[in-house]
């Protein structure tokens, strides 16, 4: 009765979380958290299954003491959970600079007094340098209790403890002479649930290393002996030239002078590759290079306009005007008029208009171009040491003298002058005088030359265009010479080979960007890929297959990252993001699901080759081979869903907000744990339903990973 009770409620409780974020979707944060989060019912739900849960454990007579540890951590987790709830306080301060404040408003919307009074001596923003993307948001305070007056700093990632009270960093007022802070006091609620995140930590660790425990046991296993003698058949699941261009040797002296691009200073190359890939698809066009493109349609547009370098997506879109693949963007302009913006309206009472927003989009971007609104290339050193750069169409700031105003709105029109002539000489002399310029009024704001340098050796390789080509089709080869052990051996040596590209191109990454390559989706998905090669690199000389599994997995992970919807650009990390905690949590994380993708290829091999007889130890290899990926893709998921956890407590007072993400990870921490219990649950003893359970447990990974980054959205959905 107790193990029905369980399982029923722990299912309850999964299908509860996955229907609130996509209720969340459409009702909003605070309905959920009102109706199905924060209601009686939800916690009582919780509190129930702990209780039938306790019950069933006590029955079963577990002895082993890592089982038991790893399962009242969860109970400690959620007592810390309930004294949160229940007795902690939570609340916003508004403050305006000289003004003391004692009295915060609570959640309840009513206001409350502190202890102690808070008064706002500055507030500042600061900023990457040379851009307007914000660093840090820093609140100066001065906390006085009774007699006593302290100053301190409040800012992202760095808070105040005054006796129970933390103050937290939230937002800031408009003119800049106003902060709004977070107090939370929580004394009993994190202290337990830090002691049940510890207990998770060093349970899931001893689960791994205890010598009679089941993975022990898995690797102690003959099977990886045999495995070697197993094969796998795995099938496959899957112009005219422009008139005008300055020379290739002009262009690219273009493209070495800088720009503010993505609130970031880098070179100009950088925004021409990203302007040609909008248009084409690809970082050339015919030929002619990304700089040659850009200055293109900037100084001879009507040539540019009529190439066929813009790129339709859609059939409705072709067969509608019908337009070829590629279509020039002056045709498509007079196709019908459908553009947004200043410059023509559009028909919205139609389904066709989704569809053509991305073609607008380009067409948008072009004339940005042709009117030079993008192009931040002045940087101007301010008396008081700031750096701003400014295109050659923004309004004269006071500071700058009538004549260099002038050099910045005429310079770049003089200089499309003398590439119309052909005047190559002077176009040349124009670059080189404005190099000069740039490093004289914006040395400080510029990137350091090896950041220079590896920005332009990142922007000349598709890292990821090539690599997954290469490993998915080395991947498959690998399958013909699986009995052929030297030649088997040579791909371990390519995929050594592809290991050690993907990780030049995280460390040419990390080079520019000065932080570790995990700040978006597409970074995140080239660091998994980076770890299942390197899984596989350590685990080939016991599993040769490891090769074949580890060339097919990161094929994928790069396949996915060149086709989807990821934005490869680097940028700066917001400041919330500015923590080690951070990329911690996401390195745990990202260990966690590429492993659980492995565990996905496993069981789709087993259902490719399952009808084989002469494989017929295959069901046995590969479960095991499975459990071998799970036992440690569980232990890096569980500490790496808690290490976020006290991440989010020290960033914004919260180690829960029940946010999309969070929510699926823990569906996905639940699901798959649900096939590690054999004993109580036997139908996974049976490879047919174990494996078939793996392959659709994998959809919650996708859904943690992409589903909430694309449609469902949340705190995380920048990741």
């Amino acid at each position: 009765m107790a193990k029905k009770a369980v399982i029923i409620i722990y299912i309850t409780l999964i299908a509860l979380m996955g229907i609130a974020t996509f209720v969340e979707k459409y009702k909003g944060a605070d309905f959920v958290g009102d109706v199905i989060y924060g209601s009686w019912w939800f916690s009582a739900l919780w509190a129930l299954g702990v209780a039938t849960g306790i019950v069933y454990f006590v029955k079963q007579k577990i002895h082993k003491a890592y089982v038991v540890c790893l399962h009242l951590s969860f109970v400690v987790i959620l007592l810390g959970a309930l004294a949160t709830h229940i007795f902690s306080v939570k609340g916003v301060i508004a403050l305006r600079e000289g003004q003391p404040s004692g009295i915060y408003i609570n959640e309840a919307g009513q206001p409350q007094e502190l202890p102690f009074n808070i008064t706002l001596k500055k507030f500042r923003v600061t900023y990457h340098e040379g851009t307007s993307a914000p660093e840090d948001y820093i609140s100066e305070l001065v906390i006085t209790d009774g007699k006593t007056e302290r100053e301190v700093t409040v800012s992202m990632n760095k808070i105040y403890q005054h006796s129970t009270m933390r103050l937290y960093q939230k937002s800031y007022d408009e003119d800049m002479h106003g902060s709004t802070l977070l107090i939370n006091s929580d004394p009993l609620g994190i202290p337990l649930t830090y002691m049940g995140y510890a207990l998770l930590f060093i349970s899931l660790i001893w689960m791994l290393v205890d010598k009679n425990g089941t993975y022990r046991k898995l690797l102690r296993s003959n099977i990886s002996q045999r495995i070697l003698l197993l094969g796998l058949f795995l099938a496959p699941c899957f112009s005219t030239y422009a008139q005008h261009a300055l020379p290739r040797a002009s262009a690219d002296k273009f493209g070495e002078l800088f720009i503010v691009y993505n609130d970031r200073v880098c070179p100009v190359e950088t925004f021409a590759c990203d302007f040609t890939k909008k248009l084409y698809g690809k970082p050339s066009y015919k030929g002619y290079s990304a700089c040659q493109v850009l200055t293109g349609f900037m100084f001879w547009s009507k040539d540019w306009m009529s190439q066929p370098i813009m790129k339709i997506k859609g059939r409705e879109v072709r067969s509608r005007f019908k337009l070829d693949k590629y279509v020039s963007p002056m045709r498509f302009f007079n196709s019908g008029g459908y553009i947004l913006g200043p410059y023509l309206q559009m028909n919205t009472n139609d389904k066709f208009y989704e569809q053509v927003m991305d073609v607008d989009d380009k067409l948008m971007l072009i004339m940005a171009v042709q009117h030079m609104e993008p192009l931040e290339m002045f940087p101007y050193t301010y008396s008081n040491g700031e750096v701003k750069w400014y295109s050659p169409v923004a309004a004269k700031p006071a500071e700058i003298q009538e004549e260099q105003h002038k050099y910045i709105q005429n310079i770049i029109p003089l200089l499309g002058d003398y590439a119309v002539k052909g005047d190559n000489q002077s176009v040349d002399e124009i670059l080189t005088k404005m190099r000069k310029y740039q490093l004289q009024y914006g040395a400080k704001s510029l990137p350091h030359p090896s950041q220079v340098w590896a920005e332009r050796v990142y922007n000349k390789i598709p890292f990821a265009t090539i690599l997954f080509m290469a490993n998915l089709t080395l991947a498959l080869l690998s399958v013909i010479f699986l009995f052929r052990r030297r030649i088997y051996n040579f791909f371990a040596v390519l995929m050594a080979l592809s290991f050690a590209a993907l990780t030049f191109c995280l460390l040419l990454r990390w080079i520019i960007s000065g932080t570790i390559p995990m700040n978006n989706g597409y970074e995140t998905t080239l660091v998994m890929a980076w770890l299942i090669l390197l899984v596989a690199l350590l685990l080939f000389r016991r599993l040769r297959i490891m090769v074949t599994f580890g060339l097919l997995t990161s094929g994928f992970m790069l396949l996915v990252s060149h086709i989807g919807q990821m934005n490869p650009a680097i940028t700066h990390r917001m400041p919330v993001l500015n923590s080690p905690l951070l990329s911690i949590h996401v390195s745990i994380i990202m260990m966690a699901y590429a492993l659980l993708s492995l565990t996905f290829i496993t069981s789709i091999t087993y259902f490719l080759t399952f009808k084989i007889k002469r494989l017929k130890d295959l069901p046995t290899h590969l479960t095991w081979l499975n459990g071998i990926f799970l036992y440690p893709a569980m232990t890096f998921l569980g500490i790496g869903i808690f290490v976020g956890a006290i991440w989010a407590n020290v960033s914004w007072g919260t180690y829960w907000g029940w946010d999309p993400k969070e929510v699926w990870a823990l569906i996905t921490f639940m699901v798959y744990a649900a096939v590690l219990h054999q004993d109580s649950l036997p139908l996974f003893k049976n490879p047919l339903w174990y494996h078939l359970y793996i392959a659709i447990a994998f959809f919650t990974v996708i859904m943690t990973y992409f589903g909430v980054n694309y449609f469902l959205g949340g705190m995380h959905s920048y990741a």
